[in-house]
């Protein structure tokens, strides 16, 4: 060691550290924000959960702790936190009065598209929080992050009939849920049968 220098260098570097991080970033950033997601269906909670995980490797990395499986220390951190915003106060309580998000403006081009639009989602959301977590997080891997079979067998390490089988059975108690509700009629998108 050179004089005067008293710790070793980073044997990957910073700019290496850096485009390590980001690679595990574009590589299972989805699969995070799904698996929160899924939890709360909240794509904006599920950006934060997602955010707060992989900041969490990087200072993890930034002490000098060695973390074999990247993506399983994710996930679980990601469900680690999921379930602490369940306790939090800031779930009970909120920060803001709802008064004041009621100025911010829309970006679609119609509001009562937009409204109508929101209407049915928070309809979808409320009926999928009907639905066990397996439901869920298939869905939210086939229909939010638009993954195809073989992607989403990967993903949770099943064969791609089993993802078939648990896609079609997912909606169709999504669907039965749906109909259940006087005001909706569900439609199937074209070729989802055979997804």
């Amino acid at each position: 060691m050179p004089k005067g220098e008293s710790n070793p260098p980073d044997p990957r570097g910073g700019s290496a550290r850096r485009a390590e991080f980001e690679l595990l970033y574009d590589q299972h950033s989805r699969e995070v924000w799904a698996l929160a997601y899924a939890r709360w269906t909240d794509s904006d909670l599920a950006m934060d959960i997602t955010q707060e995980a992989f900041l969490r490797l990087w200072k993890q990395w930034e002490i000098g702790e060695e973390i074999q499986n990247p993506r399983a220390w994710l996930l679980r951190v990601a469900r680690n936190l999921a379930e602490d915003y369940a306790k939090s106060a800031f779930r009970r309580n909120g920060t803001q009065p709802p008064e004041l998000l009621n100025g911010v403006r829309s970006a679609q081009p119609l509001p009562v598209e937009e409204l109508e639009r929101q209407e049915q989602f928070a309809q979808i959301r409320a009926v999928l929080d009907e639905l066990s977590p397996g439901d869920r997080e298939i869905l939210t891997l086939r229909y939010a992050l638009d993954y195809d079979a073989n992607m989403i067998a990967e993903r949770l390490n099943v064969a791609v009939t089993a993802v078939h089988m648990r896609l079609s059975r997912a909606r169709q108690r999504l669907a039965e849920r749906l109909s259940s509700h006087g005001d909706f009629a569900p439609t199937e998108p074209a070729g989802e049968q055979q997804t």
